[in-house]
């Protein structure tokens, strides 16, 4: 790839970042409201649409390293950063009404928000590991501050804590680790670093040492078993309108940092950091299944599925191979959208005076909204992997990539526990469907642009599977830039 200093190629981060320093000062005028809407609302949902707009007219261009070799432009960024984007807006969206309710309509979340995008978006494009870490304490710092924004909530305070305590370690650990390789190979350009490892024995200490800090940091930041105790109190204790950012746009960049520091720097070390993400990924998937069978609390519940989804995902990238790391490409893809509208209706079902976010809340909903109910259900079955949802096609594609890599006893184990973790998928629809109606009132007070929005994110998960093969396709030819 060409090596050139085109700073047009930074445009979204530059043009995101100038927005949130003018929505900062916006708020802090007599304009922030505009006939009852929010403006600063208004200008952040308005930058990410247009960013969203503009980037698959780049998917075309031609891979480029700028600024020295920092920033990587590829198909791979691109795509993520599009991802971003468009899973931002819809959690703007999604978040507005309840923020409303609960007087949390503040300019600095839409600051937060999109600055924790451009930390992402960095995180996608990083080219340099001190590059890559700047992104991911810019999206971390935001985040810790996002998940305390209900200040006068004792619940959200200590999530909050929790969380940036932990965090704090993890960063340490990876801080740690990128200083050995450092020290080992005398360069922080990922592909200097990669170049240097290619050469080296894979029985050197120094290198293992290092990458075992590498993978206990990135297992954190996907919320990956044994380092997922803080993604059910954060999830749950969080707002719901933090929870939801949380749950979606923070995993495909946490896929883009899997895939810079272990695909692009250390992919040479493969066999080595394979046995440790089988490890990872299958402790995962039991331990988020199992768990979750006995929460009646639905964001605890959705947290400990993310935590299995999370390995799911470890599935792909632990193969070793472009189609499982397409697969992985996929698979985050689907469940951040999965995961958004699953946490898009508890937002929107939650009233001003509870969070309405208790399984048995959504007795009889059926009963009270049906509508509502029936686009959960078709999130609870992609989220199980039930055909003929876009979920059990990520499911399938993973596992593929498994046997193809030989590893068949890791897919058999992965059947298994997908089939335990149907159960509690089930039981939401059981729910919704079959239990007695507890209360008459009706959720689902919201915009109608919102709820537009929340209909395609909810169908989408099966009128997509006509072009579930093009999807493939896009992140196939994202991996092959790669190389």
């Amino acid at each position: 790839m060409p090596v050139d200093f085109e700073i047009h190629r930074l445009l979204p981060e530059l043009i995101i970042s100038f927005m949130a320093c003018v929505i900062l000062i916006v708020d802090q005028t007599k304009l922030k409201e505009i006939r009852g809407w929010s403006l600063p609302y208004i200008l952040a949902s308005a930058t990410l649409l247009g960013i969203a707009i503009a980037l698959p007219g780049n998917f075309s261009l031609d891979s480029a390293v700028v600024l020295n070799g920092m920033y990587v432009d590829d198909l791979l960024s691109r795509l993520i950063k599009f991802a971003i984007c468009l899973l931002t807006l819809f959690v703007f969206v999604y978040s507005y009404s309840y923020s409303n309710s609960r007087g949390l309509r503040k300019g600095e979340y839409y600051v937060l928000g999109l600055l924790g995008v451009v930390g992402m978006m960095t995180m996608a494009s990083a080219g340099h590991l001190l590059v890559l870490y700047l992104g991911l304490e810019l999206m971390s710092l935001c985040l810790y501050a996002m998940v305390a924004f209900q200040r006068d909530s004792a619940q959200a305070t200590e999530a909050a804590m929790k969380y940036f305590v932990l965090g704090a370690i993890a960063s340490g650990c990876l801080l740690y680790g990128m200083s050995i390789l450092y020290g080992i190979t005398g360069s922080l350009h990922i592909s200097a670093v990669q170049e240097a490892v290619s050469g080296m024995s894979l029985d050197n200490a120094a290198l293992i040492f290092a990458l075992v800090f590498v993978i206990v940091a990135l297992a954190f930041k996907l919320g990956a078993a044994p380092f997922h105790m803080w993604v059910p109190d954060v999830y749950h204790g969080s707002p719901t309108s933090t929870t939801l950012y949380l749950g979606t746009a923070p995993k495909i960049a946490a896929f883009a940092l899997v895939m810079r520091l272990l695909v692009d720097g250390l992919d040479n070390l493969q066999p080595v950091w394979q046995d440790m993400l089988i490890v990872i990924a299958l402790l995962s998937i039991v331990v988020g299944n199992v768990i979750a069978i006995s929460q009646t609390n639905l964001k605890r519940m959705l947290a400990y599925s993310t935590i299995a989804h999370m390995g799911y995902m470890l599935l792909g990238i632990l193969s070793g191979s472009q189609e499982g790391y397409a697969a992985s490409l996929f698979y985050i893809l689907v469940y951040s959208t999965m995961s958004l509208g699953a946490f898009g209706i508890i937002a929107l079902s939650a009233r001003k005076d509870s969070e309405s976010d208790l399984i048995e809340d959504f007795s009889g909903l059926n009963s009270r909204n049906p509508w509502l109910a029936f686009l959960m259900l078709l999130l609870m079955f992609s989220l199980a992997g039930v055909p003929p949802t876009v979920g059990f096609y990520a499911k399938l594609s993973v596992i593929q990539a498994l046997i193809g890599a030989g590893l068949v006893w890791v897919a058999v184990v992965a059947v298994i526990f997908a089939v335990v973790g149907a159960y509690y998928y089930l039981r939401v629809i059981k729910v919704m469907y079959f239990d007695e109606l507890t209360d008459e009132r009706k959720p689902f007070d919201a915009a109608t642009n919102t709820k537009i929005l929340l209909a395609i994110n909810a169908i989408g998960v099966v009128a997509i599977l006509p072009w579930v093969g093009n999807l493939l396709e896009i992140c196939s030819s994202a991996i092959a830039g790669l190389y």
